[in-house]
């Protein structure tokens, strides 16, 4: 799972999520920062209003959770949602001698690029930046 502070240097540099079933994430305060909760119509579903997306918190007798504004959870994206967001630039996961897992990017015009990280996700989230970045550069 990536880490909560390379999820936030993603909502940090911009990632925007549109919350759906199966999304993972955490709620921003000192006391919940290490709950992951998943989106699901069961227990935890995405609410539009005028005022912005609120996620509810359905039958859920543990916390003491009604709802909570999406801007005070922070996305907690899969491997895989990453790796869609890496669209066409994405060339390849490998894991290294060193056993670090590296994501092999190319972007049109410039060289590949690798980045590291001692998890999948990271690995994603490292090269996802460096693609948001050279779109804003």
């Amino acid at each position: 799972m990536i880490s909560v502070s390379a999820a936030e240097r993603l909502a940090l540099a911009g990632l925007v999520w549109h919350p759906g079933a199966g999304d993972r994430f955490t709620i921003r305060s000192a006391e919940l920062m290490s709950q992951v909760f998943t989106i699901s119509d069961m227990v935890v579903e995405p609410r539009e209003y005028p005022t912005g997306t609120v996620l509810g918190f359905n039958g859920t007798t543990e916390w003491a959770l009604d709802s909570v504004q999406q801007d005070d959870a922070l996305w907690l994206p899969r491997e895989d949602q990453l790796r869609e967001l890496l669209g066409r630039s994405f060339r390849s996961l490998a894991r290294s001698t060193t056993g670090r897992f590296e994501v092999l990017i190319e972007v049109p015009g410039r060289p590949e690029q690798v980045f590291g990280s001692d998890n999948p996700a990271d690995a994603y989230a490292e090269a996802l930046l460096a693609l948001m970045a050279s779109v804003t550069a």
